[in-house]
């Protein structure tokens, strides 16, 4: 008798013989040996790579049957198996881990069963049998994982940008914004973390709006580099097995149904040869995780304190700091944007090493390389929005505080230097920080300059543009 206690199952063939397939799988054989081969990490495919091969997929069963090569019911049943999984239905059924068998041909395979299983189905077929749709002939009809792969990393890195570039551009803009209303608010400038020049908070705020600006523009460039697509390249890139028209109208139905710019490569061995365009790609993310990340830090720093710190600005409260000490309020999503940003960078090594391990024909470290260019990408993507809405646009400013720092700043001697020399300058500020006596009151006692010239000179204001100070004209 069956043991109740063990799921139903059934039997399906590949070449390597029978395996039992949990009965109400849609994936087959080749998938469930995956699966049992790869418990790795318990990660499974990000949903844009699943979407990306499917469409893939739907794109060469449009692709066959307007080229008379697959019989429209069967490739009709294809389109609609694909365009139930892009709906959302069917999801559970990628079961293949992140870390397996290289090239990605688990994932591949995972995806021609599971859209052939459900092809059949429509069709009025039953699961496992695998007629009138195979996997392999008809839903991988003129493909390899070997082009399939690397075209869904381009085309799913291509999808998610939009969404990346939008969160961008509205972390930029907030900062944007916060910059022109602190832009009356002038304090204490820090290079080395010690007393400099002083500064805007809205020049400071302003200047990291255009950083994000700045670091989501070399994104996109590199972006430009995915759109070729090595489809059609099939096992080593030659195309053997394809029709010659295949590149063409395959680019064609993806650029149809993603909306996406996208050209058929002009040298597909060369475009499955090398990661590189990825590697690029990947490398942009890292940069601007770096620039991000020293955003975040920044943040952190001005609102330091409330009273041992810099105390510069106010980040809005977003939960109790402490388990400990009561009333304690940390930084805690510029905390989570740092963290992000070090995965990212720890990402791009992956890519990095992964995509100089391919051989000749070849990169069969794909899977690695599309997990971790996706994940960066989303949580990147995920962290600038809540930047965004849950720290920059609350930020407030204590203007006391930075009054109070700005005064106190020993660099402001550097105004006088053009007046009374460096070295004369120089002792002035030594004084100041022995005495703890401000620059302003300290020149003043020792009448290094007319009042009237010692006040022009020390104008804060007029200091945070470009000029000599003191000097009517700046010049």
């Amino acid at each position: 008798m069956p043991d109740p206690r063990r799921p139903a199952t059934r039997v399906e063939r590949d070449p390597l013989g029978a395996h039992d397939v949990p009965a109400d799988a849609l994936y087959g054989v080749q998938t469930a040996r995956a699966v049992e081969n790869f418990a790795i990490s318990g990660l499974r495919p990000l949903p844009a790579f699943v979407d990306a091969v499917v469409r893939i997929k739907r794109a060469a069963a449009l692709t066959h049957k307007a080229t008379g090569r697959l019989e429209p019911r069967l490739a009709d049943a294809i389109v609609r198996a694909a365009d139930e999984v892009l709906g959302g239905a069917h999801r559970a059924q990628f079961v293949v881990d992140v870390y397996q068998a290289g090239a990605g041909t688990s994932h591949n395979m995972n995806v021609n069963e599971v859209l052939a299983n459900r092809a059949n189905e429509l069709l009025g077929a039953e699961r496992g049998a695998y007629a009138p749709v195979h996997p392999n002939d008809h839903v991988n009809m003129a493909q390899s994982t070997n082009d399939v792969i690397p075209t869904a990393i381009r085309v799913a890195a291509l999808t998610e940008l939009g969404g990346f570039a939008l969160a961008a551009h509205g972390l930029a803009s907030s900062f944007a914004d916060k910059g022109g209303a602190f832009d009356h608010i002038i304090k204490a400038g820090r290079t080395h973390l010690q007393d400099a020049m002083p500064i805007r908070l809205g020049q400071e705020f302003a200047a990291w709006g255009h950083t994000v600006a700045r670091a989501l523009r070399r994104v996109l460039d590199a972006a430009e580099f995915l759109r070729d697509l090595g489809i059609g390249g099939t096992a080593v890139g030659t195309g053997v097995n394809a029709e010659p028209s295949y590149p063409d109208l395959m680019v064609g139905q993806l650029r149809a149904d993603t909306k996406l710019v996208l050209r058929a490569g002009n040298d597909r061995v060369q475009l499955m040869q090398s990661m590189g365009d990825v590697a690029a790609f990947s490398g942009a993310l890292r940069a601007f995780a770096i620039d991000l990340s020293k955003v975040a830090s920044d943040l952190r720093l001005l609102a330091s304190g409330p009273r041992t710190g810099f105390a510069e600005i106010v980040l809005p409260a977003v939960q109790p700091g402490s388990s400990i000490m009561p009333g304690k309020v940390n930084p805690s999503v510029p905390e989570m944007v740092n963290q992000v940003c070090f995965q990212v960078m720890g990402n791009d090594a992956a890519v990095a090493v992964a995509s100089e391990h391919g051989q000749l024909e070849l990169n069969v470290m794909m899977p690695v390389i599309a997990h971790n260019v996706l994940f960066s990408m989303t949580i990147l993507a995920n962290a600038m929005r809540a930047l965004d809405d849950r720290c920059v646009r609350g930020i407030v400013a204590d203007e006391a505080m930075c009054a109070h720092w700005v005064e106190r700043s020993a660099a402001l001697a550097t105004a006088l230097a053009p007046q009374i020399g460096y070295q004369r300058a120089a002792e002035l500020a030594k004084e100041s920080v022995r005495s703890g006596e401000l620059i302003r009151h300290l020149a003043a006692r020792e009448e290094v300059l007319p009042p009237a010239e010692l006040e022009a000179a020390l104008d804060l204001r007029r200091l945070t543009d470009i000029g000599v100070p003191g000097r009517p004209d700046g010049r």
